[in-house]
């Protein structure tokens, strides 16, 4: 017989119980077929009283009691939901953490299955969090710490946490060579589950994870340990202080290694952080804002410099970085190709007006300089001059950007690409720049990019980006994507980088804001001495930063990879001064929507590379809306998109979850878009609590696929799940909408309920809908006792509004709706197909028939009335 179970605590993963809590509720759900007539038995096997010796404990089974939504590919209607339950009281006495499964049959007659065998799943474990669970001896959560390690104990800036910074000696560099020191840490106690942030060459970072060991395959920027305890213990590594790179790695033994690299000539000093605290946030949250500190403290840049950079900080304008955060971007890497001409490019943007695809800002990318070579290895071809190439743009790059402008005024900023020194193979010898500027030779690290190159010197470096970026602006470039940001880290010798690495970063930091107004991207610069020395200090505007490695369209297995890495890079990088940047993705692919969905819940910008003629404009839409003005945006969540679960590693069976959100705490919207990254369709119950930020309160969940919407669930309850199925290379956007509850007065005599309550549903058939929602606010009226909801909308569209006693109420008779104080016609309202409490306003419709145009705010007003 078959049939499906779903477990909550899930199987395969870790539960955490707060301290104070003594007993963990197991619900279980067995979907099977309607013909199916025998009840199914079901029990727990744990480890609860004793660690070594497992026992069972029989569920029972529930009637009507768990409020359910599910969503699948396909809902079938012939599915049979039994509801299975038990509490295992008190805690256990032999640890803080326990394992468990679940075994189930058909009938008495029938054997026992065990669900990690037929679902090809491992154990659940339950972590009992002790009430005294931080300590302040650095020695009780590593082992062996080595007596020259300097150890200080810090003041954390966040609440449940212990700090403390580590130092340890590094050798001098000697002539040409870094010194170079590798010196053990200790070894972390009492670990369930590792998680890192490794470096996977010289320009990006991706995640491992792993369970017992430390034994990542690279070297790690940052690592945590999930404890038997419920803590979690963070180490960061911090670099671009004084010449010197540190990473952490391993000794094949468990012990956590510091590698050091000194490129100056005095003895330097490797540094980290380590904080232990009740959650992974508040410690990571701890690390980064020290490693700040940290930096501002060595910071060595000139009075002069610090001057210019706050006079240009006064100058950008907020509503410029929006402008260019929030408008769609199309770039012409993957879409048009390596062998870039100005007439594909107008093709292109042919093929997206045609399309009724209003993009912003348009990035012109590899391929538009002019080389000493083209075609070929990239790696061999340098730079020559900055004009374009006379081949792909034979009137120069000026009437290029003149032409596109013109005929296309929704664009509203043009990018281009270049290499921090210039060109994938630095500047060519005999070319006009190498004339004008001092250059010098370079040597690099053996590997892709290894050998020797041209570059500018360091005298000269600030004079260059100061030309380059005045005669791309005098072309009708206001912004740029620098790429190879991570040449700065391939240098081999000492020498080169210590005058290198920071005068590129710092000519490129204060150009880019001159000339740009910190309209950048910064691209493959996820280098220790770049984030550390560009992307976390907090005192210039934030700038857009390349999160992963880039998309790859033309490999399949590349795609769910993408969106796994994304997402636990996010879980560093969202406490960079920067915007995570997920890459470019196609609309036209077989991965589309699953990298659309993924853009939506990132926090960041989005760009399309489209082949022209090749586009999903249904998927876009889905991205985007238009403005009063005719303008298209994307609806950009207010916080960094990152993973739920940073120790679920790439082959676990488990769904990916991205948390963002959007409007203030505890009155704003959580969204958790679900990504099915394995090999095999996946299903999970999904309860309230894993939305984060809807802790307290009655909310709301939708689903963007189906539009369902589940029962009012308040924060803490057990008994309400979203049971969610995704196929392989499936995908799921949920939001969780606060529910507000008013008591109507009557002033007269009426059919109509007095008590109601509301949830502003923002933009329906958007992914990210709420972050539609500009401003809102819901109130009694006092004079007439009536219900009185305002919306600010950013685009036009279908506005949603949940009703809890929509269907015993009249649209004509209890509602009234006005757009900028016009009515709003009754054909522009309806009752939403999907859920019969949930009114529709068609916005673009009724903008057009009551002739309402765009005010100063370029906002959508819409109010509702409800008597």
């Amino acid at each position: 017989m078959h049939a499906r179970l779903t477990c909550y605590p899930p199987l395969g993963q870790t539960t955490i119980v707060e301290a104070g809590k003594d007993s963990v509720k197991f619900t279980v759900l067995i979907e099977s077929s309607l013909a199916t007539e025998k009840g199914w038995d079901v029990a727990l096997w744990h480890n609860f009283e004793d660690r070594e010796k497992w026992t069972s404990l029989s569920l029972e089974p529930l009637q009507d009691s768990i409020s359910l939504m599910v969503v699948r590919p396909n809902n079938s209607h012939d599915v049979r939901h039994q509801w299975f339950t038990v509490v295992l009281s008190g805690s256990p006495k032999h640890s803080s953490s326990i394992s468990f499964t679940i075994t189930f049959r058909p009938s008495e007659e029938e054997p026992w299955r065990w669900a990690n065998e037929q679902f090809s799943t491992s154990d659940g474990r339950i972590i009992y969090q002790p009430i005294d669970y931080l300590q302040k001896q650095l020695t009780h959560y590593i082992d062996g710490l080595p007596p020259y390690l300097q150890i200080v104990e810090e003041k954390s800036d966040t609440p449940e946490t212990m700090l403390w910074s580590i130092t340890s000696p590094v050798n001098a560099a000697s002539d040409r060579a870094s010194g170079y020191s590798n010196n053990k840490l200790g070894k972390p106690t009492s670990f369930l589950r590792w998680f890192a942030l490794v470096r996977l060459w010289s320009p990006w970072l991706a995640p491992r994870q792993g369970k017992d060991t430390f034994r990542p395959d690279k070297e790690a920027v940052l690592t945590s340990f999930q404890r038997d305890d419920g803590t979690h213990l963070v180490i960061l590594a911090v670099s671009g202080v004084d010449d010197v790179l540190t990473c952490l790695h391993h000794d094949g033994n468990g012990n956590v290694v510091i590698n050091s690299r000194n490129d100056g000539l005095q003895d330097g000093t490797a540094r980290l952080v380590v904080a232990v605290g009740k959650s992974l946030e508040n410690a990571l949250a701890a690390t980064m804002y020290h490693a700040r500190k940290l930096v501002f403290k060595f910071e060595v840049a000139s009075g002069e410099f610090d001057a210019e950079i706050k006079s240009l900080i006064e100058g950008v304008k907020p509503e410029w970085m929006e402008e260019w955060y929030d408008g769609l971007s199309y770039c012409t890497w993957n879409g048009i190709g390596q062998h870039l001409t100005e007439q594909k490019i107008f093709d292109a943007l042919d093929s997206l007006q045609m399309n009724e695809i209003n993009i912003s800002n348009l990035i012109i990318d590899d391929n538009w300089q002019s080389l000493n070579h083209e075609g070929g290895d990239q790696f061999l071809n340098a730079w020559t001059e900055f004009e374009a190439s006379k081949s792909g743009f034979p009137r120069g790059l000026k009437a290029a950007v003149a032409d596109i402008r013109s005929k296309h005024k929704n664009i509203k900023h043009v990018a281009v690409w270049h290499a921090l020194f210039g060109y994938w193979g630095g500047i060519a010898p005999d070319g006009k720049i190498a004339k004008e500027y001092k250059t010098i030779t370079v040597q690099k690290k053996d590997g892709v990019s290894g050998g020797k190159m041209l570059v500018v010197a360091e005298e000269d470096v600030g004079r260059f980006y100061k030309d380059f970026y005045q005669f791309l602006n005098s072309a009708g470039i206001d912004s740029v994507k620098t790429d190879a940001q991570f040449f700065v880290d391939e240098l081999n010798d000492a020498t080169d980088r210590r005058s290198l690495i920071q005068s590129y970063q710092d000519a490129w930091n204060i150009n880019q804001l001159r000339y740009f107004s910190a309209k950048s991207i910064s691209c493959m610069s996820q280098t220790p001495q770049i984030i550390f020395h560009s992307q976390l200090p907090s005192n210039k505007p934030r700038i857009l930063v390349r999160n992963s490695d880039d998309f790859f369209p033309e490999v399949p297995a590349s795609h769910p990879w993408h969106i796994f890495c994304n997402a636990h890079n996010a879980i560093f990088n969202q406490y960079l001064n920067i915007l995570p940047d997920w890459d470019m993705f196609q609309t036209s692919h077989d991965y589309a929507s699953f990298h659309g969905a993924a853009r939506c819940v990132s926090g960041g910008p989005i760009y399309i590379t489209d082949v022209p003629g090749k586009h999903n404009v249904d998927l876009i839409q889905q991205m985007t809306g238009n403005t009063p003005r005719g303008e298209t945006v994307i609806l950009r969540p207010h916080t960094v998109g990152k993973s739920t679960s940073a120790y679920n590693s790439y082959d676990d069976p488990v769904l990916l979850k991205v948390s963002t959100y959007v409007g203030r705490a505890r009155t704003g919207v959580s969204i958790l878009g679900v990504f099915n990254c394995t090999s095999r369709p996946l299903a999970e119950l999904i309860r309230l609590a894993e939305f984060p930020g809807a802790e307290v309160g009655t909310y709301l969940i939708r689903s963007h696929t189906t539009g369902q919407i589940t029962n009012p669930t308040s924060a803490g309850e057990y008994d309400s799940f979203v049971h969610l199925e995704l196929p392989i290379q499936g995908w799921e956007i949920l939001s969780a909408f606060p529910l507000q509850s008013f008591k109507l007065e009557r002033k007269h005599p009426l059919n109509s309920p007095a008590d109601i309550s509301v949830a502003n549903l923002g933009l329906l058939g958007k992914m990210t809908g709420a972050a539609g929602i500009v401003n809102s606010d819901s109130y009694i009226e006092r004079s007439s006792g009536r219900l009185r909801i305002w919306t600010s909308l950013k685009i036009l569209g279908t506005y949603g509004l949940y009703v809890s006693n929509l269907k015993q109420r009249s649209i004509a008779d209890d509602f009234f709706g006005v757009i900028f104080g016009k009515p709003i016609p009754l054909d522009c309202v309806k009752i939403n197909d999907v859920c019969e409490n949930v009114l529709e306003i068609d916005v673009t419709r009724a903008w057009k028939e009551t002739g309402s145009k765009a005010g100063w705010s370029n906002e959508v007003a819409v109010e509702v009335t409800i008597r």
